[in-house]
């Protein structure tokens, strides 16, 4: 069966331009890989990068919060392939109280969500991935290499500097036998011209949640921006929670609608 002849990705689609060429909304996305490593990060230093977004922390205890690293490998999309890798912070616009019961709310219907996923950085391999998220969404995305690996339950991906080639970042090791796990579809939050920007992501796929095993995330020796945020983040070298992995994961990421507005 033709990927488009499938029900769920037989949606009604609309032309944006970029400074990259067209794109169609929502982008599909057929065939990918991910791994989506959860954190224990540092709560002050999150709300430090959430002033001024108008955002508040979803859920925390004491000095810590979660924190998502979520390492895309896109082998057949409507933008091309490519690599991305995005640094999230679960979040609530301002009026809801931080609370733990909130985790469940990952797994409700889009259209009751509240708790969304701010991007704080979303580097891409492709001009067309970077224009696409930075000018209809306002995501902040920048182009550099991502090397990807998984094989089985051995993960070796890594955040290459832009300017020197460096290690950003990199997540390697074993992660520890799984078990199977529903498809987390995503509400995220971003900044476009001032504006707080929620956009929506259908995900389906066959996925496993894994132990961390030996799997373990490095900030390398790169000065860029993003370093500096996953050190302010608490994650210079950070064991994960856990991680859901899939090789079957598609998607559909809608266009973004402004939040009270």
């Amino acid at each position: 069966m033709h990927a488009d002849s499938d029900p769920f990705f037989e949606v009604p689609r609309v032309a944006h331009p970029t400074s990259e060429g067209q794109v169609e909304l929502p982008i599909k996305y057929y065939d990918v890989t991910n791994v989506l490593a959860l954190f224990v990060g540092d709560r002050a230093g999150a709300e430090k990068l959430l002033v001024n977004t108008g955002l508040e922390l979803a859920f925390g205890r004491g000095a810590k919060t979660l924190v998502g690293l979520s390492f895309y490998e896109y082998r057949h999309t409507t933008v091309g392939t490519y690599n991305e890798v995005g640094v999230a912070l679960f979040c609530v616009p301002p009026g809801r109280r931080p609370s733990l019961w909130r985790v469940a709310e990952l797994y409700a219907p889009l259209s009751w969500r509240s708790v969304g996923a701010y991007v704080v950085d979303l580097p891409v391999t492709t001009a067309a991935a970077d224009a696409a998220g930075r000018e209809l969404w306002g995501y902040p995305k920048f182009v550099t290499d991502i090397p990807f690996r998984l094989d089985d339950r051995t993960v070796d991906t890594s955040v290459l500097d832009p300017d020197d080639g460096s290690t950003i970042c990199q997540l390697a090791g074993t992660f520890g036998r799984g078990v199977p796990a529903p498809p987390m579809s995503l509400v995220t939050y971003s900044r476009k011209q001032g504006a707080l920007i929620r956009a929506e992501v259908n995900v389906r796929g066959r996925v496993e949640a894994r132990l961390p095993g030996s799997a373990r995330l490095r900030v390398g020796e790169s000065e860029h921006p993003m370093a500096l945020r996953l050190r302010t983040l608490g994650l210079t070298a950070a064991k994960p929670m856990a991680a859901l992995v899939t090789d079957r994961f598609q998607s559909l990421l809608h266009g973004g609608s402004r939040v009270g507005g």
